[in-house]
């Protein structure tokens, strides 16, 4: 069995394989390897090896104060996000939801995934603001600050517990029922099952869980640049204003490489983590398994759940209404009255940032899809020489904070001969190398599925290597292919943390504009513009799902959890 499995692999001298590997690895070396070799001699190189850059910012007590804070806040949000996504997990997944409360319950918690980075930051500042809706206007509170750590925490909270619940439904979905219903044979109590044997099985999920939210966390420049303010610096938005503030390219440099260790540090751990105790916990034996006949959940415990849950979900809905709200009307909370204005500053003023930032995504589309199924193809189905060097380098932009990924491409592209940004080109080039991770996962997954007898039958029949991939590869991974082309419509519709570095007057982002309008005081259009958006990603999902129906495919969950980067 193991001898078949080989059969299907190319070797790198096949002619068509071997110009695809020279073509990919010219990619990646010079839009990732490239940016961050710049990145990391502007920090370490002056004439010479030197450390002055990174002495210096750690002398400062702002910036030593941002990389304790930046930890802090990834620990924080990571604890909060991750028990939020497991309580949200266990309702749907070990109690008796009817399927249509689960499919509500999906939409509802998926929303901050589809949305720009800001608005739970915006939608706390007009609720629990100094004259918030619901702190001044409802409680009659008159003391509540959302700035600081306390509103930080809060957004990012709501804004990544979902990346949790999708990776924590799919574990708790996939341990075996006959495990607990064994247990519950032997006379074991709910409880007693729950304690000994299901959050046993989940603990490698929740581990991964807490350190994606975390990561996610560390790298988040848009909510504490509206709500962290002064008084809680945290590294990202230090780096930004160290480039834009200050004009200090090596500063903001030197600040990303103290981004970096942590941020390594936890993908590192990731793996390590995973690795030495995933075997303790193999539940996926192959073997065919019906759901667990007795839930593992009391019915107390799932109403307790319940409530929680639905406090939650009530919270995440009123920050949506709040930001409908706020979009159709003058001033919300000061002039309530219904006015379009908003909306007739979006398709006017703000039209130009609508049409580049669609055209962008458009384009990144076909781009990252294609080079995401190529990588999978090469990493599932061929042997070369660095063929591991080549995916890990493949997904340094997506492990790293846009912020890093946005200056190392200001450092390497800003100059001739290769002077790119504030054009079209690096915009997509961006997204295509930090966000088609998902389509390659996708497609590898996929084709781990795949026998790959059903290649070498085109290849007996006298095919050649790219007509076996057009006709017989690319129609097996196009589910794979659509969900990765979905989030990366996605990401380049909500990004921000490393285009802003990159944008220009001739090309305008979306979420450019609703940074501006927050920071010019101007939450209606901000609100506006991010109702938009919101409706069009929407849209592109519904669009994607439908047509992955269609392909027998499922839904997107397996690709939902790389929306967090």
């Amino acid at each position: 069995m193991g001898e078949r499995g080989h059969q299907g692999v190319s070797r790198g001298r096949d002619p068509v394989v071997a110009p695809a590997v020279v073509l990919v690895w010219a990619a990646v070396l010079l839009f990732v390897l490239y940016p961050m070799s710049r990145l990391l001699a502007l920090t370490f190189w002056d004439g010479g090896p030197t450390l002055e850059a990174v002495r210096g910012l750690l002398g400062d007590w702002t910036h030593r104060a941002a990389l304790v804070n930046s930890l802090l806040l990834a620990i924080l949000v990571g604890t909060a996000g991750t028990a939020l996504g497991f309580a949200f997990a266990l309702l749907a997944v070990r109690s008796n939801l009817p399927r249509w409360s689960e499919r509500a319950l999906d939409a509802v918690v998926l929303l901050p995934l589809i949305s720009p980075p800001f608005t739970a930051a915006i939608a706390l500042i007009f609720a629990l603001g100094p004259r918030g809706l619901l702190s001044y206007h409802v409680f009659g509170l008159t003391n509540v600050n959302i700035y600081g750590l306390s509103g930080t925490l809060l957004s990012e909270t709501l804004t990544y517990f979902p990346i949790a619940y999708l990776t924590l439904k799919a574990v708790l979905a996939n341990i075996d029922a006959t495990l607990e219903d064994s247990a519950f044979s032997l006379g074991a109590r709910r409880w007693r099952v729950f304690a000994t044997v299901t959050l046993p099985l989940a603990t490698p999920g929740v581990a991964n869980a807490f350190l994606l939210v975390s990561a996610a966390s560390l790298a988040d420049f848009a909510t504490p640049l509206i709500l962290a303010g002064t008084k809680f610096p945290v590294l990202p938005t230090q780096a930004f204003l160290q480039i834009t503030g200050l004009y200090d390219m090596r500063g903001g440099a030197a600040l990303c490489f103290l981004l970096l260790v942590p941020t390594l540090a936890i993908f590192a751990g990731q793996r390590r983590w995973l690795e030495r105790r995933g075997g303790s916990f193999v539940t996926v034996t192959g073997k065919a398994s019906a759901a667990t006949r007795v839930k593992s959940l009391s019915p107390a415990a799932i109403v307790v759940l319940a409530a929680a849950c639905g406090l939650v979900v009530a919270l995440v809905l009123v920050c949506y209404l709040i930001i409908v709200a706020a979009s159709l009307v003058r001033g919300l909370g000061a002039d309530n009255s219904l006015s379009l204005a908003h909306y007739a500053h979006v398709f006017s003023g703000g039209l130009k940032a609508v049409r580049d930032t669609l055209f962008i995504a458009i384009v990144s589309m076909p781009v990252g899809g294609l080079f995401a199924v190529v990588l999978g193809f090469l990493v599932a189905r061929t042997q070369f020489p660095g063929r591991r060097a080549l995916e890990f380098a493949a997904m340094i932009n997506y492990a790293l904070p846009g912020t890093i990924v946005g200056i190392a491409y200001l450092v390497a592209f800003n100059d001739p001969p290769l002077a790119l940004t504030g054009t079209a080109f690096i915009l997509v080039v961006c997204y295509v190398f930090r966000y088609s991770l998902a389509g390659t996962r996708a497609t590898t997954a996929v084709l781990a599925q795949i026998d790959p007898t059903i290649e070498e039958a085109s290849a007996n029949l006298g095919a050649r290597r790219d007509v076996t991939f057009r006709r017989v590869v690319l129609p097996l991974v196009r589910p794979a292919l659509l969900a990765g082309m979905t989030v990366l419509f996605i990401r380049a519709m909500t990004a921000i943390s490393a285009t802003i570095f990159l944008v220009s007057l001739d090309w305008s982002l979306v979420t450019v504009r609703i940074l501006e309008g927050i920071t010019n005081l101007e939450l209606g259009q901000a609100s506006a513009f991010s109702v938009l958006v919101i409706l069009l990603v929407y849209l592109a999902v519904l669009v994607a799902g439908l047509a992955m129906r269609r392909l027998n495919a499922g839904s997107l969950g397996r690709a939902g959890t790389l929306l967090g980067g």
